[in-house]
């Protein structure tokens, strides 16, 4: 492990909470130089070096030169997640056109993939930019959304479809949108140490809500149901199957 201070890039949304309060309760976070970003951005961070972590797409996956799952923990669902969704004001067999969100990889891929596998539906593809008006589409469109804002926009949605969900009635596997991913190989004692600090933020969800519920977009009851019902952060054998699964249709897309 290099003797500099290894550098971390995290999600900046409400389901990467409990991984940033267990970094900074336990002091891990004064180790280390914590970042958050995108979760494409994380992944483009950690491709090209500026990171030595990050907790990306796992699309991203197979661009990484190096790549090692280090941690227990990932940003996954069994079923409805709420913050990947598929929203539009037609009916699902309206829509000819689908602009997808700059800000994740594996959400967007995992619409084609659905398209493709599940739905058996062929759809033009618009890949957004920051600044794009997500809100005022034509009425056969719809928008591949990710993250808090799902709370915010699904109200002026007259459709939605949670993507995990659909994965999960698809698959019968959950999703894992994102995994703690290095691109070197790091000393076991510092992986244990932040894999144990990650573990405190998970076991300890209210007192996450009670730090980080009264700002942002998805706030107090709203968040602890998201957190505890929508979210699934251990990497179980269940969800590495899904990766393994995810990955595999992704290369034939």
């Amino acid at each position: 492990m290099p003797s500099e201070k290894i550098r971390i890039s995290a999600v900046n949304f409400a389901n990467t909470y409990p991984f940033i309060y267990g970094l900074t309760e336990t002091g891990f976070d004064r180790k280390v130089i914590l970042t958050t970003d995108h979760p494409a951005d994380c992944a483009a961070n950690l491709a090209s070096g500026k990171v030595d972590i990050g907790l990306i797409p796992v699309a991203a996956l197979p661009s990484l030169k190096e790549s090692h799952i280090i941690t227990d923990f990932c940003l996954g669902a069994y079923g409805r997640v709420r913050t990947v969704m598929l929203l539009s004001n037609c009916p699902f067999d309206k829509i000819t056109k689908i602009n997808l969100d700059y800000r994740s990889q594996s959400s967007v891929n995992l619409a084609k993939i659905l398209a493709k596998n599940s739905w058996k539906r062929e759809f033009m593809w618009y890949n957004t930019a920051d600044g794009f008006d997500f809100i005022n589409i034509p009425d056969d469109e719809a928008n591949v959304l990710i993250g808090d804002r799902c709370f915010e926009y699904e109200s002026k949605f007259m459709y939605r479809i949670d993507l995990a969900e659909e994965w999960f009635n698809f698959t019968g596997l959950p999703f894992a949108f994102a995994c703690w991913t290095s691109n070197i190989k790091l000393d076991k004692a510092f992986l244990k140490e932040f894999n144990d600090a990650l573990a405190t933020g998970v076991k300890n969800i209210p007192a996450v809500v009670e730090k980080y519920g009264k700002t942002g977009i998805i706030r107090g009851e709203d968040l602890r149901i998201y957190l505890t019902e929508n979210m699934s952060f251990d990497l179980n054998d269940d969800k590495r199957r899904a990766i393994i699964l995810y990955l595999e249709l992704l290369k034939n897309l």
